[in-house]
Order: C-alpha cells, then sequence, then structure tokens
C-alpha cells in the first residue's frame, strides 16, 4: 500500500476502504461506527449501491491501523470476502476534518 510521505512523518493517516462481502444487512455499518468511536477516529460509514460499505477514517496512525485490521473481521453475521484500501490525505469537504465519526445509510 502506498502512503503519502506527510501521514508517516506527523503520524496521522487517512485512508478509505471499500468492503465487499456479506457487510450490508448484519450490522457491518453500526459496528465500525462504534469502532471508530472508540478508537477516536474522525471520518465516516456508509452503504453503497453496490452492496459494499464504504469507510473514510482519519487520525492517528495506530488506531487507524487498528480499525483497518479490525474491518476483516467485523461483527458476528458479517463476512468479509475483500477490502480495497486507498490511503493519501483526506480531500477537503470530504467529512474527515470534522470531529467524530458519523454513520450514512
Amino acid at each position: 500500500m502506498h502512503q503519502n510521505v506527510d501521514t508517516v512523518v506527523l503520524g496521522f493517516e487517512a485512508v478509505r476502504l471499500v468492503i465487499t462481502g456479506r457487510v450490508q444487512r448484519v450490522g457491518y455499518r453500526h459496528w465500525v461506527y462504534r469502532q471508530a468511536n472508540i478508537l477516536g477516529l474522525n471520518g465516516w460509514v456508509r452503504n453503497r449501491p453496490d452492496g459494499t460499505v464504504e469507510v473514510l477514517a482519519c487520525g492517528p496512525l495506530n488506531p487507524v491501523r487498528k480499525l483497518v485490521a479490525d474491518c476483516w473481521r467485523g461483527p458476528p453475521r458479517a463476512r468479509v470476502a475483500d477490502i480495497k484500501e486507498y490511503a493519501g490525505i483526506a480531500p477537503k469537504g470530504s467529512g474527515a476534518e470534522d470531529s467524530g465519526f458519523r454513520q450514512f445509510r
């Protein structure tokens, strides 16, 4: 995975995930929301029309990496097939600059 130099130097990371598998209608989105809040991350999670779940998580490097690793597990009824990870600085207006973590439908 390619990381922006700024994210490593500053210890801050922004990552976008697209999670495939049985991840809708099994509590996955709410589970991510809870995990991200526990870890103190900014960003959001939402269901996509194609049946995947998308996550934008921003914060200190270690908590972001923990969320990414935890997303492979998910809640008990979920079955994660794959996670595409896109690293870099979160674009302005993405919601990542806001404090807290939000959940969209």
